[in-house]
């Protein structure tokens, strides 16, 4: 063992608060939290067309390292807007690197969750030298294994239940207050949970945007028809070397089994499951999550 000591790198302060930042298409609302001197974390959360309310519970990270969270343009605080040519992984990707230009950050560890993970990575293999780690929770890296897990996870609701989602994406008629429930349902068990935290879903509900939702995902969770629907970010991933923690619930949408599917294709990845937790892990599991995610990023620290 060596004698020589461990020394962390520390970085300049990002003032804290909240903020609006100009970008293509609008203003997008970000937020820094923290006053810790390590690598920053930045926060991506899912949807597409959805907000960063569920992912607050990471801002206590901030003790250790500056959080920055925002919404993607299109919802949540920032600008609510409808032109379908602003709804692509690039547009996203690039409105990230915005926001870490303004922001005067180096270098930063990558946090996406859900629909957030697949522009994570996009984010890294276009400006890897900005990425000290990424963090995947509840990941669609894959898009064929993601339907794989939700029409597996669907055989468990009532017949007539299943059935109204059959037919919905059938005949692409989705007001059947019987297709209603089955969503419903499917959401109680494998998204948000039987104990959601009802101040932040209602506000994540109220300012989504079902625009960026369709045009990118479809009308559907069970089958994706959007201009994601072959995505699979995965090729080639075996030869980087970037630290990699995916993160999954225990009756998450995304089966742990396809997680530990998608790990394998990064050779310096590890794989955490939380026990009874559903897709949304930062209320399911939140102590756990934020432990899991804060050890993970100390052990990148040490140069």
């Amino acid at each position: 063992m060596s004698c020589q000591s461990s020394e962390k790198t520390k970085h300049e302060p990002i003032p804290t608060g909240e903020g609006k930042l100009k970008v293509e298409g609008g203003n997008i609302w970000y937020k820094v939290t923290g006053d810790g001197q390590d690598t920053p974390l930045v926060l991506l959360h899912g949807g597409p067309g959805y907000s960063s309310f569920y992912l607050k519970p990471l801002e206590e990270l901030g003790k250790d390292r500056q959080v920055i969270r925002y919404d993607q343009l299109g919802a949540g605080k920032s600008d609510m807007v409808t032109d379908s040519s602003l709804f692509t992984v690039d547009h996203f990707v690039d409105e990230l690197e915005t926001l870490r230009t303004h922001l005067k950050v180096e270098k930063w560890h990558v946090l996406g969750h859900s629909w957030g993970s697949i522009l994570a990575l996009e984010y890294f293999k276009k400006y890897p030298d900005h990425v000290t780690s990424l963090i995947f929770g509840s990941p669609c890296l894959d898009l064929k294994l993601w339907e794989q897990s939700t029409n597996e996870l669907l055989l468990t609701l009532p017949d007539s239940l299943l059935t109204a989602v059959h037919r919905a994406d059938s005949t692409g008629v989705y007001d059947d207050p019987l297709y209603e429930k089955a969503i419903n349902t499917f959401y109680d068990k494998y998204l948000w949970g039987q104990d959601p935290v009802l101040e932040e879903l209602d506000s994540m509900v109220s300012t989504a945007n079902p625009a960026v939702y369709t045009y990118m995902w479809g009308p559907s969770e069970f089958s994706i028809t959007g201009t994601l629907k072959n995505y699979n970010g995965l090729k080639n991933m075996e030869e980087t070397d970037l630290p990699v923690l995916f993160t999954v619930g225990e009756f998450d949408e995304i089966k742990p089994s396809y997680v530990q599917d998608m790990a394998a294709h990064f050779k310096n990845s590890k794989v955490k499951v939380f026990s009874n937790s559903s897709h949304l892990t930062t209320w399911d599991a939140r102590e756990q999550n934020i432990q899991v995610v804060k050890e993970f990023l100390e052990q990148q620290e040490v140069q």
